[in-house]
C-alpha cells in the first residue's frame, strides 16, 4: 500500500465522493511526475545542446509546479471545493499533454526526456480518470 493510501485511509471523515483508488493513483501520480520533470529539467541544462532544449526546460518546470501542488490539493479534504479541484485537474492534465509532448520531441536522442514523457502520460491518464470518476 503507497503512503497516499494509507493517509487517505486513516482521514476521519469521507472523502468528498472520491474513489480512494483512483485519488491514491492520481496523487501518486502527481508526484512521481513532479520529480521526473524537476530532473528532466537539471539534465537538460547538463546537456551541450542546452540553448536547444529551452522550451523542454520551461515546459517540465511549469509542470513540475502544477502536478507538485494538485498532489497537494488532492491531499486535502477538509473544506472541499469541488470546482478547485476540478479546475487543479484539467490545469494539471494540460500540463502534463504539453509536457509529454514537448519531451516526446526528444526522446530519441535524451532518455531523460522519454522517462519524463512517459510520467507525464501516466500523470494525464490519472488526472482524466480522477475528473471522469467526478462527473
Amino acid at each position: 500500500m503507497s503512503d497516499a493510501r494509507a493517509m487517505l485511509d486513516t482521514y476521519p471523515q469521507g472523502r468528498n465522493g472520491f474513489d480512494s483508488d483512483l485519488l491514491a493513483e492520481c496523487i501518486e501520480a502527481c508526484f512521481d511526475c513532479a520529480q521526473a520533470c524537476t530532473a528532466c529539467a537539471d539534465a537538460c541544462l547538463a546537456e551541450d545542446m542546452v540553448a536547444e532544449l529551452r522550451k523542454c526546460i520551461r515546459t517540465d518546470l511549469d509542470c513540475a509546479d502544477i502536478c507538485d501542488t494538485t498532489g497537494r490539493i488532492l491531499s486535502r479534504h477538509t473544506g472541499y471545493d469541488s470546482n478547485l479541484t476540478r479546475a487543479v485537474l484539467e490545469a494539471c492534465r494540460a500540463a502534463c499533454t504539453a509536457c509529454g509532448d514537448e519531451c516526446s520531441q526528444h526522446a530519441s536522442m535524451h532518455e531523460h526526456c522519454r522517462v519524463c514523457a512517459d510520467a507525464c502520460r501516466r500523470c494525464q491518464r490519472a488526472c482524466e480518470a480522477l475528473l471522469a470518476s467526478l462527473d
